[in-house]
């Protein structure tokens, strides 16, 4: 029969492994899917609105080097990043980058937002009760944001990135690329 300092030692290790065995599943990306992006692959074809409501179709930027951002109104490091995003795309356009911002978020609440921070790029709208969730669709299996994914001028994901970038990380991200 187990001490009582023994059954204690052996409930935390059991605890710990439970812990660590969430911890890893929540961590690692998740593969079910067709539509699971990964490096390497082609880029998942969407429309979604802009914050006027007219249709955007991905594929307008075809050709260019896209910085694929999601973020919230609601996100503090996405806002934090936005001014960074807006001051790269605006440098790197004649080199022909493109910075495509989706709000997973209400258009009310990002309207707002962008009325008093505007930012250089378009903004589409994915709001969190979308059928197709295109972070996820994009790789997001963390369900974090910021999120960004970085799509080749071919059309296949180049790079995902979790989290907000500083202006150091991004350049370092998107000039080989350039």
């Amino acid at each position: 029969m187990l001490q009582r300092p023994h059954l204690w030692i052996v409930l935390a290790a059991l605890l710990a492994a439970g812990a660590g065995a969430l911890a890893g599943h929540w961590l690692k990306p998740q593969r079910g899917g067709a539509a699971y992006a990964e490096v390497g692959r082609l880029r998942a074809d969407f429309a979604r609105p802009d914050v006027d409501g007219s249709l955007r179709h991905i594929s307008e930027w075809n050709g260019k080097l896209v910085v694929l951002n999601f973020w919230a109104s609601w996100c503090a490091p996405c806002r934090n990043e936005m001014p960074l995003l807006s001051k790269v795309a605006q440098r790197e356009a004649p080199h022909g980058l493109a910075v495509v911002g989706i709000a997973v978020d209400e258009t009310a609440a990002t309207r707002d937002f962008l009325a008093d921070h505007p930012v250089s790029y378009p903004i589409l709208i994915d709001p969190p009760a979308s059928k197709r969730d295109l972070s996820s669709t994009y790789g997001n299996a963390r369900r974090v944001l910021p999120y960004t994914v970085l799509i080749g001028r071919d059309g296949r994901i180049l790079a995902q990135h979790f989290g907000e970038f500083s202006a150091t990380a991004l350049d370092e991200w998107i000039k080989p690329h350039l």
